[in-house]
């Protein structure tokens, strides 16, 4: 085992096993599940999620244990349960410590989630990144996140991929890069947490429509054009939230847009495949293992349009055809007959 301080993975889905392998390279690594009867399968087969894991992955169930020993923390659970994850964390957390987190979704205050109930309508500032949700919930100050074209099952693979590392602290910037670089893997650096949070998490919507058009066998020219201007229609929304629009340009905008919206290993892509061929949306997310959070997303993006009054024909045909029920063939012919005369209105 490496010498040096370990460091905790939290969360043993597809790719928090993934980034707990590449640390392993370098590192000896904590990988921490809230299930006690995974944790000793991981330990009986050395398997999680479909991967092997590396020899100096540790599972454990034990979360104050690995607060302790870890300095540095991956949280990489799904948006949905970050809330109570980080929360679970919070007694054991440090001033000291670094939480570079890897999960692309958002939060919403208890303002915001009545109001999006109410209305569909939701205000910028009721709205939370998961930096902003690591910040609010406990006492940790060095923050970062982790984003980009990192499909889960072709880092497993061993493929050669790259990531950003974005935080407003350069130590964090440079402990993501110390511990995660490898001959395989490349990372990045940004000051712009909040933008390269929102490519990552927005671009979940480009997939799942991009997986609809495929579906519907509508060909590569109108799923450039449905990526093209959604990618427009999230970087006005960006805007509102606080983000740089040069973050989008990156490995964490258009970079994770070319992985995720053109393969079927993306889960997002799948769920637009699927309801293209007719599945309802019930029945794919009741199949899958894990979470597609472009679902939740495209629920908050459409609220945050209809608040601050921003034209998003996309996200509002996504948003009618998952939650009320418009068949994805007809909004994709509304797409098709939107006027609009000027290309690019975002820069």
């Amino acid at each position: 085992m490496s010498e040096q301080h370990p460091v905790g993975v939290i969360g043993a889905g597809s790719f928090g096993t993934a980034v707990a392998n590449l640390l392993a390279e370098n590192n000896a690594v904590y990988l921490y599940s809230r299930r006690q009867d995974y944790v000793a399968e991981m330990q009986n087969t050395r398997m999680s999620a479909g991967q092997k894991l590396h020899e100096q992955v540790i599972p454990t169930h034990d979360i104050a244990h690995v607060a302790r020993q870890c300095y540095v923390l991956f949280p990489i659970v799904s948006s949905d349960g970050f809330k109570d994850t980080i929360r679970t964390m919070a007694p054991f957390l440090r001033p000291d410590h670094i939480l570079i987190h890897g999960t692309k979704g958002l939060a919403l205050k208890k303002k915001g989630l009545e109001k999006l109930k109410e209305k569909s309508r939701i205000a910028g500032k009721n709205v939370l990144t998961m930096s902003q949700l690591i910040r609010r919930e406990s006492v940790v100050v060095r923050i970062g996140c982790l984003a980009g074209p990192n499909l889960a099952r072709e880092i497993a693979s061993g493929f050669p991929a790259a990531t950003v590392i974005a935080s407003r602290f350069d130590e964090v910037i440079q402990e993501g890069h110390r511990l995660l670089t490898s001959h395989r893997f490349q990372v990045y650096g940004s000051h712009d947490i909040v933008g390269v949070e929102l490519a990552g998490v927005l671009k979940n919507i480009l997939a799942i429509g991009s997986g609809a058009v495929s579906g519907l066998g509508l060909g590569e020219n109108a799923r450039a054009l449905f990526i093209t201007k959604g990618w427009a229609e999230i970087i006005k929304l960006s805007e509102v939230l606080g983000a740089d629009v040069k973050s989008f340009l990156g490995l964490a905008g258009i970079g994770d847009i070319i992985a995720t919206c053109s393969s079927p290993a993306s889960r997002n892509y799948s769920v637009g495949y699927r309801l293209a061929k007719g599945e309802k949306i019930a029945d794919i997310r009741a199949s899958m293992d894990e979470v597609a959070e472009g679902i939740n997303t495209i629920r908050i993006a459409n609220g945050l349009a209809n608040f601050h009054g921003i034209h998003c024909p996309i996200i509002k045909t996504l948003y009618q055809g998952i939650f009320e029920d418009l068949n994805v063939e007809t909004g994709i012919e509304y797409l098709m007959r939107s006027r609009k005369s000027m290309d690019v209105e975002f820069l």
